[in-house]
């Protein structure tokens, strides 16, 4: 089993389709292991952002992810990274296949409805930035 890190994003909390999204989840065999509504601070997208920090983008991501609430999640299964990634969908919805995340959910390149790990260093980065250990049993 793996885990990874995702993220119901502002703009789907606000076009209220999180639900949709979780049983989406449940339906592809993930196992939810924890789970957050938190509105973001601006701090606190932006150091979950750190990486980015240098690109044109930064400042409108930071400013969408702290905009309104979302959904912080930790999921569960086997090749979880993997099988987030292809869930969601192509980043932006106009090349995402059909019957995924940002197809069916996101609006565009930049409110494209959720946030996924790429990598299993990745994910532990951010499960921990979001999640204390004894909320991961």
């Amino acid at each position: 089993m793996e885990r990874t890190f995702a993220i119901i994003k502002p703009d789907a909390v606000k076009n209220g389709v999180t639900g949709q999204i979780l049983a989406r989840i449940e339906q592809q065999g993930f196992r939810i292991v924890a789970m957050r509504l938190q509105h973001l601070s601006r701090s606190d997208a932006a150091g979950f952002y750190h990486v980015h920090r240098e690109k044109p983008f930064f400042g409108g991501l930071t400013d969408f992810m702290s905009s309104a609430p979302c959904v912080l999640l930790c999921l569960e299964a086997p090749d979880a990274i993997r099988a987030w990634r292809a869930l969601m969908g192509a980043t932006n919805p106009a090349n995402a296949e059909p019957g995924t995340m940002r197809k069916d959910f996101g609006a565009s390149i930049d409110n494209n409805a959720t946030h996924g790990s790429d990598a299993p260093e990745t994910a532990a980065f951010e499960l921990s930035y979001f999640f204390r250990g004894m909320e991961l049993a």
